[in-house]
């Protein structure tokens, strides 16, 4: 009998929030172009440069016009990381969506454990940090607050703010996503749970950061996030209100208009 032929893989989106990663963003893209062609023959990297002030711009243009596969969205003016991440979310054309920070404390190349993990019974891999490397201050604040939601939204996540994700893109047919702030993480992954999708986890090693410094460890952030994160246990645990309305979903929701723009396309 002849050998059947094996099944075509589906399609993939890669996508990077960039803010101000000038430094790192090209290895990344490198290093998901090569990830992405061993997985599939059908992929797109989307670099979505939030704004930054430094060369982000810059080299994911150039990047996009030595890679046929990368193209970048840049945001006029910075959004906030979830702003970014709703943007990479409606942009993805593919059937399955990875994403990972432009600051290179993920390894790309590991998105191929993830790919593993994506049997036709889950809809969500979700990469959980081995170790964190991080200074002790960022790794105490990080433990009290994955604690914290976890026991306030009910989420049963080993690492809720590991942002290295591969998901179907069905999901944003389906939620919404709200916050532009970093508290993102927290809404999508409690909406998720909530809407009955399966959840596999995978442990992912987190690199030291080498270039830039973190947007979110400082005394007025972490404050603000506190407000954020009682505002959304509110709307989300309380009042359940993602549950209770109509929602449109994130893949048929309009962007800001005239925020946001493509490079343009490689000659």
């Amino acid at each position: 009998m002849p050998a059947s032929t094996p099944p075509t893989p589906p399609g993939l989106s890669i996508f990077f929030p960039a803010y101000n990663d000038s430094g790192t963003i090209a290895s990344m893209v490198i290093g998901a172009v090569q990830a992405a062609s061993k997985l599939t023959p059908d992929y797109e990297v989307i670099v979505v440069n939030d704004g930054s002030a430094d060369r982000t711009a810059a080299i994911a243009d150039e990047l996009a016009r030595a890679y046929p596969r990368v193209r970048v969205i840049h945001h006029a003016a910075n959004r906030g990381y979830g702003g970014a991440l709703q943007t990479g979310f409606r942009s993805a054309a593919k059937e399955l969506v990875f994403y990972t920070d432009g600051d290179a404390q993920y390894d790309p190349g590991e998105l191929a454990l993830l790919w593993e993990a994506m049997t036709p019974d889950a809809d969500l891999v979700n990469g959980y940090k081995i170790s964190r490397s991080d200074p002790l201050h960022r790794i105490v604040i990080g433990r009290v607050y994955h604690h914290i939601v976890s026991m306030l939204f009910g989420l049963k996540v080993r690492d809720v703010d590991c942002d290295f994700r591969l998901m179907r893109r069905r999901i944003f047919e389906t939620i919404d996503l709200e916050k532009t702030s970093g508290v993102i993480c927290l809404e999508m992954m409690k909406k998720i749970q909530d809407g009955g999708f399966r959840i596999v986890e995978v442990p992912v090693h987190h690199y030291h950061r080498a270039f830039g410094k973190s947007q979110f460890f400082n005394v007025p952030r972490i404050a603000r996030t506190g407000v954020d994160v009682l505002r959304l246990w509110l709307a989300l645990v309380v009042r359940r209100r993602h549950l209770r309305r109509p929602v449109t979903p994130l893949a048929r929701r309009a962007g800001a208009a005239g925020s946001a723009f493509s490079s343009p396309p490689r000659p």
